[in-house]
């Protein structure tokens, strides 16, 4: 079983004005098989927690801690956090120019795992899991994400996380962009991740269409760089209803 635990952190970036916080004292606790949900409105700092944990350079923390299974996460380069097991699906998918679908999910299974996979068995892997996300076989010949639509840069993060077996993924608005169907076929590639391997997943959404597909344990309402409130499921349904009124107005309080 693993832990991904946040305690008080603060973060915090530069801008031209100088530091600006933006988490605000963030804790929470994923274990294995877990799905969290992290909903708020736009600003609320929602991808600055997701980029923190995965080590983005922008972002400095000030205080707090992430740990997983105990080890400071903090202290580990972005390559290093990956091998530990954390995994981020971005909201906003770079495209890789001169490097291969191919030769990009090879190279980095080989990197988290410490050596290269079976070449038969791997190709057959990556052969069913783009069949299953409705992938093109032809992608994996060509450049990573260069050219490709939003959604199928969305689905080829999946396809990532499919295939490294993360402990741990954060997913950063992957339902952004998609229109229904490809809603559909990323959420069941994250369903299939997390019954196959026990993955705990950090789930950031605006909506709750994508929690129709995939069911938050827990749901944590994000507001001015801090958790205001968590509950169950319901919770969403709330927000879905009422919208974020009542805890910014707290906030300006």
């Amino acid at each position: 079983m693993s832990t991904l635990e946040i305690k008080d952190l603060h973060a915090q970036i530069e801008t031209e004005n100088g530091p600006k916080e933006i988490l605000k004292g963030v804790s929470l606790t994923i274990n294995s098989g877990e799905i969290h949900a992290i909903m708020g409105p736009n600003g609320s700092g929602k991808s600055t927690l997701a980029s923190t944990i995965a080590g983005h350079p922008a972002y400095e923390v000030t205080s707090g801690s992430i740990t997983l299974d105990g080890e400071d996460v903090l202290e580990m380069e972005v390559d290093e956090r990956a091998r530990a097991g954390l995994f981020l699906a971005m909201q906003y998918p770079v495209e890789v120019p001169g490097v291969t679908m191919t030769n990009f999910l090879r190279t980095a299974k080989t990197a988290i795992d410490g050596e290269a996979p079976k070449l038969r068995t791997w190709t057959k892997e990556v052969r069913e899991a783009m069949e299953k996300l409705k992938i093109d076989a032809e992608f994996a010949n060509r450049n990573v994400n260069e050219g490709f639509s939003g959604g199928e840069k969305k689905r080829v993060e999946i396809l990532q996380m499919e295939l490294f077996k993360p402990k741990v993924a954060v997913l950063d608005e992957t339902d952004s962009g998609l229109d229904i169907d490809a809603l559909r076929v990323v959420s069941e590639g994250v369903n299939r991740a997390h019954e196959a391997n026990g993955m705990g997943t950090l789930l950031i959404t605006h909506y709750t269409r994508i929690l129709n597909y995939i069911k938050p344990d827990v749901v944590h309402v994000f507001v001015d760089g801090q958790v205001a409130e968590q509950g169950g499921p319901e919770l969403a349904d709330e927000l879905e209803a009422d919208g974020y009124d009542r805890f910014l107005n707290a906030v300006r309080a």
